[in-house]
């Protein structure tokens, strides 16, 4: 059985947003403010899911708690696939969301509408103490604006145009985007994954 569940991560806004898509699995959610030696995991995989696994395992083995990790990518089209695995640091260690889609816009300067396609990617990862791990993914397909809109979310949504709604993702609600976005996706995943562990 499930104890508790300690999200990996110190992002304020992501451990929000996961408490609010976990919410209804009546676990005991847990931050890393509750183990304060918890080491900082040094996310130096070359895949979101690479990201994910090594933070939820060592999560995992130093809490022994499970343990739910996610890492998020953003490929563009145009830029050969970057920012990638590379999206939370884009602009240099220490950057602020805005410096990260602030240089993605000025790389795709001068980039006509229908060649700035992207894609969201979105891995989580479940880790037991000591046992195997569990990984699932979401994706959502966009384009990068011209510029920002919107000012709800975090990180690259003030930039990320979604044109089926006509929108940015920092132009939805909380409720619209957690029906949606490639983190929802991924995590409506792991859920099932938790739900089956919950029996156990």
């Amino acid at each position: 059985m499930i104890g508790s569940l300690v999200l990996a991560t110190r992002n304020q806004d992501k451990k929000d947003e996961l408490s609010s898509l976990l919410a209804e699995l009546g676990i005991c959610l847990r931050t890393l403010e509750e183990f304060p030696g918890a080491p900082d995991v040094v996310e130096d995989g070359e895949t979101c899911e690479a990201n994910a696994v090594k933070k939820a395992t060592e999560i995992a083995r130093y809490t022994g708690h499970m343990s739910l990790a996610d890492d998020t990518g953003l490929q563009v089209k145009a830029l050969g696939g970057r920012p990638g695995v590379f999206a939370a640091r884009y602009a240099g260690l220490g950057a602020s969301y805005e410096d990260n889609w602030r240089k993605v816009l000025h790389e795709m300067e001068g980039v006509p509408r229908e060649c700035r396609q992207a894609l969201f990617i979105t891995v989580a990862a479940v880790a037991r103490p000591g046992s195997e791990v569990h990984v699932a993914d979401g994706t959502l397909e966009g384009m990068i604006a011209e510029r920002p809109m919107g000012d709800n979310g975090f990180g690259y949504d003030p930039i990320f145009f979604i044109p089926s709604l006509g929108k940015t993702m920092a132009q939805l609600s909380a409720e619209e985007k957690n029906s949606m976005s490639h983190r929802a996706i991924a995590l409506r995943k792991a859920k099932v994954i938790l739900q089956v562990m919950i029996k156990q």
